[in-house]
């Protein structure tokens, strides 16, 4: 099943530039097929999350684009260049466009938050340390989290951690903003929080989002496109009202009984 997004009337951003595509990929892990002949469209300014059930390909197709595995075959491109194959110095290039927020918060424990936030934008990206910081105290504030600058991430809690792994991943001003259920490791109390603060993120700018949630609501809310995977594939696709309000595909009932 070839997938392109589209724009749903109403949402923010209105360019059509083809900003990722994936064609033919493939990925196997041992006799695994986690992909199979994926090819997926995203447009620039889109929204758009990917559902299903566990080890369906979804955290793949996102470590992927972070070029942390490679596919067995098939081609991937971010805004017009080739991610694979490719060499290691366009890889790096490409690798500046991509945010990504994981599930663990992977922050510098010896390392206060500010420099947790200016450590890639001074020594990827070349920024001077003031623009970086200034950045950085920007994003702070915009996470809630602007009287935490000089603490370490070990005296914050799991949703302040998640909140500065977020920051962190703005800070370098991607085209693209990866999410890989970020709110897996926290404690319920925390969850609504992260989520209401992406929820802002992705109302208020015109950042890419490809989103890896078990949050069913939260997929609602956000998403332009929602991306039903199982198996290795997408199954089906379709603006969030029609897949949450009627799914065509009798696996996406079943999943979607079993989650919702």
């Amino acid at each position: 099943m070839s997938v392109e997004t589209s724009k749903q009337p109403g949402t923010a951003g209105t360019t059509s530039d083809e900003l990722i595509r994936i064609e033919g990929v493939t990925k196997r892990f041992g006799d695994n097929t986690v992909l199979d002949g994926l090819d997926l469209t995203v447009r620039t300014g889109r929204h758009v999350t990917l559902i299903g059930p566990s080890g369906s390909g979804k955290t793949t197709i996102l470590r992927l684009l972070m070029t942390l595995t490679k596919p067995d075959a098939g081609t991937i491109t971010v805004d017009g260049r080739r991610l694979f194959p490719a060499p290691e110095k366009e890889l790096r290039e490409v690798r500046k466009q991509i945010g990504m927020v994981f599930q663990q918060f992977n922050l510098f424990p010896n390392m206060s938050v500010l420099r947790n936030i200016t450590e890639a934008p001074v020594t990827v990206l070349g920024l001077q340390k003031e623009e970086a910081e200034t950045r950085a105290r920007e994003l702070l504030d915009l996470v809630g989290l602007a009287d935490k600058a000089d603490t370490r991430p070990t005296r914050l809690s799991g949703g302040q951690q998640q909140r500065v792994a977020i920051a962190r991943a703005l800070a370098m001003r991607p085209k693209v903003l990866l999410l890989d259920e970020v709110t897996s490791a926290l404690d319920p109390e925390l969850v609504a929080g992260v989520l209401d603060l992406l929820r802002d993120i992705a109302r208020s700018t015109d950042i890419t989002m490809l989103c890896v949630t078990h949050e069913m609501n939260f997929a609602r809310d956000i998403s332009d496109q929602v991306l039903m995977f199982d198996a290795g594939r997408v199954i089906e696709a379709g603006p969030p009202e029609r897949i949450f309000g009627e799914p065509e595909h009798e696996r996406t009932r079943e999943f979607l009984g079993a989650v919702l």
